[in-house]
């Protein structure tokens, strides 16, 4: 498996999501459209994942290492400001392009042992989960910005540029 070309996957799928998010207001990313969260918190929880995968179980680092109890997988609802949690998922994926821009097909076999507990899947598994949750919550944040009555958002996936085969 070419470990470059999925890392490009990746970091397509991030620049749909901030495409998607292209105009967005401070106050529309907090609003809350049940029973999903709000687009702020869509932002956290991706660099939250972001950085669990590829800065602390990856690397040993946590940039944020609060981040989880405001926007991780089952705990509850929040409302962060949108500004903050951009700038934090930008410096979070600065950092894992650090760790994403040394893979190889090896490394893609690798386990990680966060904590002395080997993860289940492999770093490639990982990459895979990373980038198709990306997708998942696009869809959610283009849904809620149509409940909001956004105009003119992008209607089909953009330039594959160089994400292409």
């Amino acid at each position: 498996m070419d470990a470059n070309f999925l890392v490009k996957q990746l970091r397509f799928a991030r620049s749909e999501m901030m495409r998607c998010l292209d105009g967005v207001s401070e106050a529309d990313a907090i609003v809350r459209v049940h029973p999903m969260n709000c687009i702020s918190w869509i932002v956290g929880h991706l660099a939250q994942q972001e950085q669990y995968f590829w800065v602390y179980a990856a690397q040993g680092k946590a940039l944020y290492p609060e981040l989880w109890r405001q926007v991780g997988f089952g705990q509850p609802a929040s409302t962060p400001p949108f500004a903050e949690m951009v700038q934090i998922w930008r410096e979070i994926t600065n950092c894992a392009d650090e760790y994403l821009d040394q893979l190889t097909p090896q490394l893609l076999l690798t386990h990680f042992e966060p904590d002395g507990n080997r993860s289940p899947e492999n770093a490639g598994t990982l990459l895979l989960r990373n980038t198709y949750h990306y997708w998942f919550h696009t869809g959610e944040a283009h849904a809620i910005r149509q409940q909001l009555g956004h105009l003119d958002l992008p209607q089909f996936v953009g330039n594959f540029g160089d994400a292409r085969i």
